[in-house]
């Protein structure tokens, strides 16, 4: 296949993954989607090398939180934080949004009422 000068219109997922900084390394992204925490547009996905497309939603069960991603581009390399986070539209709702809380944003918890 010979690459003209026309945007990319689809990459791999792992690829794709590795760019948005949802994680470290391609070979994470590798892992992530192959033990079958990545939905694509809603179905299961475990092969690595499956193409996504601008549109496509990707949901993502991490560590100790879910993430729904929609796909908004793509790059030939990986950039920094803001380049990357130019990449995907965050559609996670709920406090357990890791995108919603940034640096130094730690939400207050009010201790418990007491019932008399």
């Amino acid at each position: 296949m010979v690459r003209g000068s026309t945007a990319m219109d689809r990459q791999r997922i792992d690829k794709w993954l590795w760019h948005a900084r949802v994680v470290r390394t391609r070979s994470d992204a590798a892992a992530l989607v192959e033990s079958g925490h990545v939905r694509l547009n809603g179905k299961r996905n475990r092969s690595a090398g499956q193409p996504v497309r601008v549109g496509d939603v990707l949901t993502l069960a991490l560590d100790r939180s879910v993430r729904v991603l929609e796909v908004a581009g793509f790059r030939e390399r990986r950039g920094s934080a803001p380049a990357a986070r130019a990449l995907y539209r965050d559609l996670t709702t709920g406090s357990g949004s890791r995108a919603c809380a940034g640096p130094g944003s730690a939400r207050k918890v009010s201790p418990p009422l007491r019932t008399p």
